[in-house]
């Protein structure tokens, strides 16, 4: 659909929702930023952010964090709210977005949830239930180490091993979710969520660009943030001696330019390296989108 027909659509559901819940997502690099913007003008909205890395100070560049400037006036939420070696789960998240978005609703504005993070977004329109377990450092380093050395396959056929039903949900190749799976099912639970009533009425629009089209984007996206300062952000973070198993430190843009830094490769090799990783992520991110069977998809934006 174009994004005219999109906005018509949003009126119509605006006009109907009884607590209204707008929700852009998409691929990174896809363009969810400008349109969440535009969107948030047209409608009078405010914008809640759904990534995972954009919750971390210090990280502007790495995440591509929406400057002052570009939020144009646009109130934004849960963007650099945390230290890099702050923990945060899930659980937490949801909590913290859910309070937002029905302090938005009470002032007669339209909530915009925004992002990529698929997870983040299935916790406040899915309402899942999310088990509250506190972070195990000492098994997390564990896993962390054995996935360096054996692969992300390895551990998860641990997890295969003692929650086969969360390992068939699950994001294989993503070491993070499956460590926290692991996580969880050790200390007696399973992450297994369970969906409730769900809290909002939602309103999907996804952006839907072509393969090549999105990897140029990305490519390019990797090449400006190098230029804007991106090595001196990740030489400042390991100056500050962070833990490299941190979530926040091995974020994409991060945790491939450390080895430069560390002249074990060279900057070529490290952007290339964030550039494929990137476009790997964005594979993975759509994957997890095509589970929403009510996405009203722009390819115009």
């Amino acid at each position: 659909m174009t994004e005219e027909k999109a906005i018509q659509d949003i009126t119509e559901f605006l006009q109907t929702a009884a607590k209204p819940l707008l929700v852009i997502l998409g691929p990174t690099a896809s363009g969810k930023t400008s349109l969440s913007i535009k969107l948030a003008k047209k409608f009078d909205g405010e914008v809640i952010s759904a990534d995972s890395r954009q919750l971390y100070r210090d990280m502007e560049i790495g995440t591509d964090a929406i400057s002052q400037e570009k939020m144009d006036g646009v109130p934004h939420h849960m963007v650099g709210v945390l230290e890099p070696n702050e923990q945060f789960t899930v659980a937490e998240y949801k909590q913290k977005s859910i309070h937002i978005v029905n302090t938005i609703l009470r002032k007669k504005k339209v909530p915009i949830l925004v992002g990529g993070t698929g997870l983040y977004i299935s916790a406040i329109v899915e309402n899942y239930e999310i088990p509250q377990v506190p972070p195990n450092f000492e098994l997390r380093n564990q896993l962390q180490k054995e996935a360096e050395k054996y692969g992300t396959e390895y551990i998860y056929k641990k997890l295969q091993e003692i929650d086969p039903q969360t390992a068939e949900k699950i994001d294989r190749h993503n070491p993070r979710y499956i460590m926290r799976a692991i996580e969880i099912k050790k200390a007696g639970l399973s992450k297994d969520d369970t969906k409730k009533k769900p809290l909002f009425d939602h309103f999907f629009i996804g952006i839907n660009r072509p393969r090549e089209e999105l990897y140029k984007r990305i490519e390019k996206r990797v090449d400006e943030q190098v230029q804007s300062g991106l090595t001196e952000e990740v030489e400042k973070l390991m100056q500050k001696g962070y833990d490299e198993t941190l979530p926040a430190i091995t974020a994409l843009g991060v945790k491939e330019l450390m080895p430069y830094l560390r002249g074990e490769i060279s900057l070529e090799e490290a952007k290339d390296q964030i550039k494929q990783n990137t476009r790997n992520y964005a594979k993975r991110q759509m994957t997890w989108f095509r589970r929403y069977k009510d996405i009203h998809w722009i390819t115009n934006a």
